[in-house]
C-alpha cells in the first residue's frame, strides 16, 4: 500500500505543505523528519517530511525521489517547535524549517544560464568605445561574464552583480532567445571528511620477526621506523603522522601492506572547531568553590526540577560577577548526569570562548560549538555528532538553539536581555522566547540569566508566569576575587560643564586622570563608544552638505584604513593611509572627497565620534599605552573574537577600546577602570524601547570595572546627567530603572500591556512604496476593532540598501490574529518587534 506524506519544500517565498507520495524504493526508509528531494512545478527542490496522511489531498500525487540523509534531519520536538514558530511569528513553515538545517546540507532550486546566440550584439557596430562606456548595461555585463565564464548558476551571477536586479534581464534575453535557462538542484556542499590511515594488522611479535625482510637497503630504514611507529599505536593512525614520525611514504606502507603486515583504509573523521582548544584546557574536574547562600537556594530550585523532568523557566537575575555561570555549569552536570543533553546559549560570538573554557573543564571532550564564523565542514560534523547523542553540551550563539541533540534536559539563555538574540531579518524569531518553548516540548528546564533582564522579562516574573531567582550580591571566585559583594562606583561627567570650562577634548579631566593613574598602576582599562568609525559624518563647513550613502540616505561614516592598535603591532606605522567613507547599514563605500559635490567648496570636515577616533586619542595622549580595538570592524575574521580577548586577558596591552561587543559578560579581573565616553548614544532614539537599551548596555559595561581585590570605578560621561535612564545605570538600579519604565510602557499603552506587530513594505520606487503601504493600512484600518493601527509611516530609516520604507504597527491584546487570512505579498511581518526603527 502507498504511503502518503507532506513536505515543507525549501523554496523561498512558498508556504504551507505539500503532498507526495513515498515510492516503494524509500518504504521504510523515509519518516517524518527526513530531508528529501521532490519535484516541485518544472524545479527539482529539497523539503522535508513533517506527517504521514492517510490520502492526499489533491489527485496525480508526484512521487519524492530520493533521500538525503538516511536519518532524521528534524527530531520530533524540533518539528513541534517550528510549527509553534512559524503560527507565532506568522512566518512560513518552510523558511522556519530551514533554520534548523545546517549550512551547506541545505540547498535551494537554482536557475542555470547559458549563452545560445554567441554572436549577439546589443549596440550597433558604428557605436564608439566611449559611447559604450558610457552606455554600459546590465545586458553587457551579463553577456561579458557568461562569455568569459561559460554556464552560470543565478547564485554565482549574484556574486558579480551586488545590488543590481539582473534577473529581468535575463529573463528578457531568455525571451528573445539569446540564453537558455532550466533549473537545477545543487548537491549539498558539505559531506562527510574521510582521511587514509594505517594500522597494524599483525600481533606485535609477527611485526618484529620481519623486521629484516621488508625492503632493500634504500628502503629498509624507513620502513622499520614506520612499522615501529605503528606497534606502538594501539588504533588506527593517520598516514600523515607516520610520515612525520618515519619519514616514510605513501609507497613505503603500500609494501608493508601487500606483506600482510599494515592495513590502509579510509577512516571517517570530525571536524572539531575546538580540537585544539580541548588540549589548552586542563580538566580540573568538579572545582571545590562554596556556593554562596543565594546561589545554593537558586540550584536548588532550578535542580530540583531537573530531577523530576518539569518543564520550567527560571529567571536568573543577578548582578555582575554573582556566579551565574557557575550554576549553569552545575545545572548541566545534573542533566548531564541524568543521561540527558544541555544547550547553552550566548548573544555573541564574542562570549563563547570563556563559556566553553569553562565548560570545556567539566565536560571535556563532550562539548560542541555552534556559531557561524565556524566553517560549512565544522557545522556539519558539529551537527551530526549531536544528533548521534555524541556531545552532552552544545555552546553557541542563537543558531544553536537548533542543533538536534536527541533529549534536552537544560536550556540556558545567558545574558537573556540581549538585543543579538532577535533576528532581525526574515524569518522573524526571538531565540529567548524560542527557548522557552523548545525546553516545554522537550519537557526541559529553561534558565535565563541576566544583570538586566527586559522589562518583559521582570513582568513575566511578577506575573507568575516564570520563576525569579535572585543574585544580588557579587562573589569570589578566585584568590584573586574579593567577597564584599560591592559594584564598582560610577562617576558622572556632566560634559556641558566641560566645556563650559574650556575642556573640549573627548576625554574629560577625570577620565584623562583616572586613566593616568591606572596606566602608571600597571593595570587595565576599557573605554566604551557605541560607535564605529573615526566620524560620525562628514559635511561641507562652506554649504552644510552632508556627505550621505546613495542607498541609505544615512550620512556616511569616516574610517581611516590602514589604522591599526600598537599592543597587535608596537612597531606599525600609525599615520593614516587612507580616508575611507563607508555606511553602516549596506556596506557602500567611497573614498572621501576632496570637493564638496553640491558647491564644489574644500572645506570638507568630519564631525562627531567612533571608536576609532577613540582609540587614536589614547594613542597620541599616552604613547606608551597599549592599545587594542574591538568592535566589527576589527572582528571579521574567524577567531578574532577570542584573539582580541585572549591579548587583552594576558594583559599584552592596557587600554581596550570598544563598542556594544565590551557589555556582554566579559570577566577580566585586571580592569580596573571603566569609561564610558559618550552614555546619550542612542537615548534620544524615536523608539520605546531606547531606554532600556541604552540602561543595559551601559549597565553591563560598568560592570567590566572592579571584578578583583584592586577594586574599580566607572566614569560615565553624558550631556544628559539628569536622565532617569542615566541616573539609574550611575546608581547600578535595576530594580528603580524597571519600576521607572515599566511605569511609562503602562501609561503608552507597550509591552508587557499590550502586543506589537510591526509591518514593513519596501520598494526602490518611493511613490510605490507609499501607494502600497496606504492601501493595506486602509485596509487593517476598517477591520481593527480590538486593535490601534500606528502608520503608515516612513520608518524612521527611511532608505537603506537602495530601498524605501514604510511601516505600519498594529498594537493590542493579540494583534497577529487580525492578520491570519490577510494576504501580505512583498511586506515583512515582525511578531512582538524588539525596535520600531
Amino acid at each position: 500500500m502507498t504511503a502518503f506524506v507532506q513536505i515543507v519544500v525549501n523554496v523561498p517565498a512558498v508556504s504551507g505543505a505539500f503532498d507526495y507520495a513515498v515510492p516503494e524504493s524509500l518504504a521504510g526508509r523515509v519518516g517524518v523528519g527526513h530531508l528529501v528531494i521532490v519535484p516541485f512545478g518544472g524545479q527539482t527542490v529539497q523539503g522535508v517530511v513533517v506527517r504521514f496522511v492517510d490520502s492526499p489531498s489533491v489527485p496525480n500525487v508526484k512521487e519524492i525521489l530520493e533521500a538525503v540523509d538516511d536519518e532524521p534531519v528534524l527530531t520530533p520536538p524540533q518539528l513541534a517547535l517550528a510549527h509553534e514558530l512559524a503560527d507565532s511569528t506568522l512566518q512560513p513553515l518552510a523558511s522556519i524549517v530551514g533554520l534548523f538545517l545546517p549550512i551547506g546540507l541545505s540547498q535551494q532550486a537554482d536557475t542555470i544560464y547559458e549563452l545560445r546566440l554567441t554572436n549577439y550584439q546589443l549596440h550597433p557596430p558604428k557605436e564608439s568605445n566611449n559611447q559604450k562606456t558610457q552606455r554600459q548595461t546590465v545586458e553587457d555585463r551579463l553577456l561579458s561574464l557568461l562569455r568569459l565564464r561559460g554556464p552560470l548558476r543565478g547564485r554565482q551571477i549574484d556574486a558579480h552583480f551586488a545590488k543590481v536586479d539582473w534577473r529581468k534581464t535575463a529573463n528578457y534575453l531568455v525571451r528573445k532567445g539569446v540564453l537558455s535557462a532550466r533549473s537545477v538542484l545543487p548537491p549539498p556542499r558539505v559531506r562527510t571528511k574521510f582521511v587514509r590511515v594505517a594500522q597494524l594488522s599483525v600481533p606485535p611479535e609477527a611485526a618484529e620477526a620481519a623486521m629484516e625482510t621488508l625492503g632493500t637497503k634504500q628502503t629498509l630504514a624507513r620502513r622499520q621506523s614506520a612499522l615501529r611507529f605503528l606497534i606502538r599505536q594501539p588504533e588506527a593512525v593517520n598516514v600523515s603522522w607516520v610520515y612525520a614520525e618515519s619519514g616514510c611514504n605513501l609507497s613505503d606502507l603500500e609494501a608493508l601492506e601487500e606483506r600482510g603486515l599494515i592495513r590502509l583504509f579510509e577512516s571517517e573523521i570530525f571536524r572539531d572547531p575546538l580540537e585544539k582548544t580541548s588540549t589548552q584546557v586542563e580538566n580540573t574536574g568538579k572545582q571545590a568553590i562554596e556556593l554562596t547562600p543565594e546561589q545554593d537556594f537558586a540550584l536548588k530550585k532550578i535542580t530540583e526540577a531537573i530531577r523530576g523532568a518539569q518543564s520550567e523557566t527560571f529567571l536568573l537575575q543577578g548582578v555582575t560577577g554573582s556566579g551565574k555561570t557557575e550554576i549553569y555549569l552545575r545545572a548541566a552536570e545534573e542533566a548531564v548526569k541524568r543521561g540527558r543533553q544541555a544547550l547553552i546559549i550566548v548573544p555573541e560570538i564574542a562570549l563563547t570562548p570563556q563559556t566553553v573554557r569553562r565548560f570545556l573543564r567539566r565536560f571535556p571532550g563532550q562539548v560542541g560549538l555552534v556559531h557561524s564564523k565556524l566553517s560549512e565542514g565544522e557545522r556539519y560534523d558539529t551537527w551530526r555528532r549531536a544528533r548521534a547523542g555524541a556531545l552532552k553540551v552544545i555552546i553557541g550563539a542563537r543558531s544553536a538553539l537548533f542543533t538536534p541533540l536527541p533529549d534536552i534536559g537544560l536550556i540556558v539563555a545567558d545574558e537573556c536581555h540581549d538585543s543579538s538574540y532577535h533576528q532581525s531579518e526574515p524569518p522573524f524569531y526571538h531565540a529567548v522566547t524560542a527557548a522557552q518553548a523548545y525546553a516545554r516540548l522537550c519537557g526541559a528546564v529553561c534558565v535565563l540569566g541576566s544583570a538586566t533582564p527586559t522589562v518583559i522579562q521582570r513582568y513575566q516574573a511578577e506575573s507568575g508566569q516564570i520563576h525569579r531567582l535572585d543574585l544580588p550580591k557579587r562573589i569570589k571566585t578566585s584568590d584573586v576575587f574579593r567577597d564584599s559583594g560591592s559594584l564598582p562606583p560610577v562617576h558622572i561627567v556632566d560634559m556641558r560643564e566641560e566645556l563650559k570650562a574650556g575642556h573640549r577634548g573627548t576625554f574629560s579631566r577625570l577620565l584623562l586622570e583616572e586613566l593616568e593613574s591606572t596606566l602608571k598602576r600597571g593595570e587595565q582599562a576599557i573605554l566604551f563608544l557605541n560607535r564605529r568609525g573615526t566620524a560620525t559624518y562628514v559635511f561641507c563647513r562652506d554649504c552644510g552638505h552632508v556627505m550621505k550613502c546613495p542607498n541609505c540616505e544615512t550620512p556616511l561614516t569616516l574610517h581611516v584604513e590602514g589604522l591599526k592598535s600598537k599592543a597587535a603591532s608596537p612597531t606599525s606605522d600609525l599615520r593614516p593611509s587612507t580616508f575611507e567613507l563607508l555606511c553602516h547599514t549596506c556596506g557602500y563605500e567611497r573614498g572621501k572627497p576632496k570637493t564638496c559635490p553640491q558647491c564644489g567648496g574644500k572645506q570638507i570636515r568630519e564631525y562627531g565620534l567612533g571608536s576609532e577616533k577613540v582609540e587614536a586619542e589614547v594613542n597620541a595622549l599616552f604613547p606608551k599605552a597599549r592599545t587594542l580595538r574591538w568592535d566589527w570592524d576589527t572582528t571579521r575574521a574567524k577567531d578574532a573574537h577570542d584573539m582580541i580577548l585572549t591579548h587583552f586577558a594576558n594583559h599584552q596591552a592596557d587600554v581596550l577600546v570598544g563598542t556594544q561587543m565590551l557589555a556582554k559578560g566579559l570577566d577580566l579581573p585586571m580592569v580596573t577602570l571603566v569609561g564610558i565616553v559618550l552614555a546619550d548614544v542612542g537615548l534620544q532614539l524615536p523608539d520605546p524601547f531606547a531606554g532600556e537599551r541604552v540602561f543595559q548596555v551601559l549597565t553591563q559595561v560598568a560592570g567590566r570595572a572592579g571584578r578583583s581585590e584592586r577594586g574599580g570605578k566607572v566614569i560615565l560621561q553624558t550631556f544628559a546627567p539628569e536622565h532617569p535612564v542615566i541616573q539609574s545605570a550611575a546608581k547600578h538600579d535595576v530594580e528603580g530603572f524597571y519600576r521607572y519604565e515599566l511605569e511609562q510602557r503602562r501609561r503608552l499603552g507597550y509591552p508587557p500591556f499590550s502586543h506589537l506587530v510591526r509591518l514593513e513594505y519596501r520598494s526602490p520606487d518611493p511613490g510605490s512604496a507609499e501607494k502600497e503601504a496606504r492601501k493595506v493600512g486602509e485596509k487593517l484600518s476598517v477591520i481593527s476593532h480590538q486593535s490601534s493601527v500606528i502608520g503608515p509611516v516612513p520608518c524612521f530609516f527611511a532608505k537603506v540598501g537602495g530601498y524605501y520604507r514604510w511601516q505600519i504597527v498594529l498594537r493590542g491584546a493579540n494583534p497577529r490574529e487580525l492578520l491570519r487570512g490577510i494576504r501580505l505579498d512583498g511586506w515583512r511581518v515582525e511578531v512582538d518587534p524588539i525596535s520600531l526603527l
